[in-house]
């Protein structure tokens, strides 16, 4: 693979990709298969569907490693982070090895790359708006991701060329609403928070105003989140901000959505954060159909045939 999103994929520790395919694995099969009887041990292919046009492919690496788990192998016909189609049905990979061991991988499989594509084409969509509108901030997500998912919701922004803002409560500090509620002020989060987290880490503070935003900037902060602003406060809010702090990152979030994400684009505005490219976000359909014997495997193919580098 070659170019910045297939190497996205080197990023993932292949301990860690073993660990979440047996995991998956357990879950949908934790003791008995009886529909593995049925089905045996002859070697069987099938071809991986996609049937979503214009799908941006992600989780091939997740996906593989489920079947490398199972005793199977996968020959890709797309690279991480292509776009697949705009055919209604594209082959988008081949799967081969025992029938039942195939279909004990199918599931787990298809539901990793289901949602990590759909949260990938979510984010080129959203990257794709920002780059018309000559928008050079960052899109991110957010930690609305699902629980035990995150490694894989967090990659899928990646491959779809979003940030994907911290992983965890360890990969910066974000003092929001109830941390300034319950330590008694902003000055005195950002205090606390700075003797623990060093210079290593960088502190966001949650503001509801720009008086909040001056406080927080004012006392060390290095992001400031203009929180559930309306788009015309938010760019006289980040004006200002930026005007009297010039280092100051600002990030806009609440009520940001792909539909009106273009309004809250501004030249003082660093980051846009949405919820949304986990939450609610369409999956991509995919599914996996094994050969029959003696099919004729050339009417599976695309045409003409995929050229690759």
């Amino acid at each position: 693979m070659s170019g910045p999103k297939a190497q996205v994929v080197h990023s993932i520790p292949t301990y860690s990709l073993t660990r979440l395919a047996r995991e998956w694995l357990a879950e949908d099969t934790p003791n008995f298969d009886p529909a593995g009887v049925c089905v045996g041990s002859e070697e069987v292919e099938a071809k991986l569907l996609c049937k979503t046009p214009h799908t941006v492919l992600a989780g091939s690496p997740f996906f593989t490693a489920v079947f490398t788990e199972v005793g199977c192998t996968v020959d890709w016909m797309y690279q991480e982070g292509a776009v697949i189609g705009p055919d209604a049905v594209t082959v988008t990979a081949v799967v081969r090895g025992p029938a039942r061991c195939l279909l004990l991988g199918e599931r787990p499989a298809l539901n990793c790359l289901s949602r990590a594509s759909g949260i990938a084409t979510r984010c080129s969509q959203l990257q794709l708006t920002a780059k018309s509108a000559g928008w050079h901030g960052e899109v991110a997500g957010t930690r609305k991701t699902t629980p035990g998912f995150r490694l894989v919701e967090k990659y899928a922004m990646l491959v779809g060329g979003t940030s994907m803002h911290r992983q965890d409560l360890s990969g910066m500090v974000m003092l929001k609403d109830n941390h300034v509620w319950a330590s008694g002020s902003i000055t005195e989060a950002v205090k606390v928070a700075r003797s623990v987290c060093g210079f290593s880490s960088k502190i966001e503070v949650e503001c509801r105003s720009t008086a909040e935003g001056r406080e927080a900037a004012s006392a060390g902060a290095d992001i400031v989140m203009l929180d559930n602003f309306q788009p015309q406060e938010l760019h006289v809010a980040a004006r200002d901000l930026k005007n009297e702090f010039p280092s100051l990152q600002i990030e806009a979030s609440g009520g940001v959505t792909p539909e009106n994400v273009a309004s809250y684009f501004s030249s003082h505005v660093d980051i846009i954060s949405l919820g949304c490219i986990t939450q609610g976000c369409p999956v991509s359909d995919f599914s996996l159909k094994v050969q029959k014997p003696g099919a004729n495997k050339l009417n599976w193919w695309p045409s003409p045939p995929l050229q690759f580098d």
